[in-house]
């Protein structure tokens, strides 16, 4: 399939805001693409990603040379020269990286070129969200949307689940024997937010005829642990491979008393006394692959979940089913859990539990199954003030003590529609260390600048707390958030994972 073709439809996706209509634009291409064999890499184009998850390209490195008059790129080609790209390493590799971009750009036309500086940077802002392109797939093949989400959850790969629908002459079959497969991890399952616990408990539909799980909510890096046998990997959130930068977790996986498991769960530094340490130091481990830090901090793991153990898959079966198996092989490495139809009750542990230096808790429904990748009613988290993941947008320059810094930063929610709102700016909760940190990091992700505000490509999350919202006519949005302050900036998380707009209208009061 002609590139030309997928960078068409990617126009066309992002000139509409109708849902429906993007719809509509990502079926004909899929099926086009079915028809020429081609669907999981356009699948993925469309999704705004490439294959290769590093290239060693960047914004900044990208060729500007003239267009190509006519199109003749196929979407295999520009996947193989990407590839290629990837592989390099070692003395040369830039030089031959450089001449490889400019040999693609200069063979790409004027729109082709467009696409893919956006899809090297990751910012097409054509609003084909994975949950539209998944919806897609399934109106492509003729098939139940659930069996698609189903299949893209324990594949954890909208593509490949788009090219096993596609490329089958029984499309539905295809996806059912798509299962998980230790080794292989899937998108975890994520919570809604509620203010208190009275309201989680209310959205479950839980009280005393109908008791909720009530976890401790931990400050830590959220990993999922797959064993088979003696080999073992440990992943993130964003399924990223962290095996080898977590001993200590391998070896309490192979101390468990089963051969095959797949284990979800929060890893963190504690101290002494068992109160977690400050979330960069975990985030900082997690992340060094260097020797003497990782010898200096441990990271302990607690398990809240489990997927299967030995032959058995449990995505399915009822929460509290699930606990009992994972009490079984996990014991004394599991998070705090409380099991309650009152909500006195429930809101006490609560207390104490932030007292003791927790995040908050999770409320869940006791007859849920796992439902990977969404975040459905079935998980609520209650944090003892009201926070945001949002994606910083831009940031203006500082003045003062901060000149020549980065410092009051656009936040933006994300549009379900594509795209993101802006909500306001904040340089509250802003410690030197971070404005060090973020002055450089958002030089790396600026795309424009006009002297004082730097526009940014929308990837940092940015975790931030605030007194309420209210109604506002200054931002696109229709509200505001009142006193925002910094918390952290959130690595682990994805700018698709970011809290949507209509999450933050809901806490807005009526107008």
């Amino acid at each position: 399939m002609l590139l030309a073709e997928v960078a068409s439809t990617s126009a066309a996706v992002a000139a509409t805001r109708a849902r429906n209509a993007k719809r509509v634009l990502l079926v004909a291409a899929l099926r086009r693409a079915a028809d020429e064999g081609d669907v999981g890499i356009v699948a993925r184009y469309l999704a705004g990603e490439l294959r290769q998850r590093r290239t060693g390209l960047g914004w900044r490195s990208l060729p500007s040379v003239a267009p190509a008059q006519a199109p003749s790129l196929t979407v295999t080609g520009v996947d193989a020269t990407f590839a290629a790209m990837a592989g390099l390493a070692g003395a040369g590799s830039a030089a031959e990286r450089e001449r490889l971009a400019r040999e693609l750009f200069a063979a790409a036309t004027a729109d082709e070129q467009r696409f893919l500086r956006g899809l090297v940077v990751g910012e097409l802002r054509q609003g084909a969200l994975d949950a539209l392109l998944l919806d897609a797939v399934a109106e492509a093949a003729g098939v139940d949307p659930e069996a698609v989400r189903r299949a893209a959850m324990l594949a954890g790969d909208s593509a490949a689940v788009a090219e096993a629908a596609l490329a089958s002459d029984e499309p539905a079959a295809a996806l059912a024997a798509i299962g998980l497969t230790v080794g292989r991890p899937v998108r975890p399952m994520l919570a809604q937010s509620a203010p208190d616990v009275a309201a989680a408990f209310a959205a479950i539909g839980a009280g005393p005829d109908r008791p909720a799980v009530v976890d401790v909510k931990l400050d830590g890096i959220r990993i999922q642990v797959h064993r088979s046998g003696e080999a073992v990997g440990v992943y993130t959130r964003s399924l990223d491979d962290i095996t080898a930068r977590v001993p200590e977790i391998v070896a309490m996986a192979l101390a468990l008393p089963a051969r095959q498991l797949v284990l979800d769960g929060e890893a963190l530094a504690v101290d002494e006394a068992g109160r977690p340490r400050p979330f960069q130091e975990t985030g900082s481990r997690a992340a060094t692959r260097d020797a003497d830090l990782a010898a200096s901090t441990t990271l302990t793991p607690f398990f809240f979940d489990v997927l299967h153990v030995d032959g058995e898959d449990l995505p399915d079966a009822p929460l509290l089913e699930r606990l009992a198996m994972l009490d079984r092989v996990a014991a004394g490495h599991t998070v705090g859990r409380l099991v309650t139809g009152d909500v006195a009750t429930a809101a006490e542990r609560f207390a104490a539990w932030v007292a003791a230096g927790q995040e908050g808790v999770v409320v869940k429904a006791p007859d849920s199954g796992y439902a990977a990748g969404r975040r459905g009613a079935a998980w609520v988290k209650v944090k003892p003030r009201h926070t945001l993941d949002l994606v910083v947008l831009a940031v203006e320059r500082g003045s003062g003590r901060r000149a020549g810094l980065l410092s009051n930063i656009h936040l933006g929610a994300r549009d379900p529609g594509g795209g993101f709102v802006m909500l306001g700016k904040t340089f509250k909760g802003m410690t030197d260390e971070m404005l060090t940190w973020q002055t450089a990091r958002f030089g790396e992700l600026a795309v424009a600048d006009d002297g004082w505000v730097v526009t940014l490509l929308p990837e940092q999350v940015v975790e931030v707390a605030f007194d309420g919202v209210q109604r506002s006519t200054r931002y696109p949005g229709g509200v505001a958030l009142r006193f925002a302050r910094v918390l952290r900036y959130r690595d682990d998380k994805r700018p698709d994972e970011a809290d949507t707009i209509d999450t933050v209208r809901a806490l807005a009061p009526p107008s």
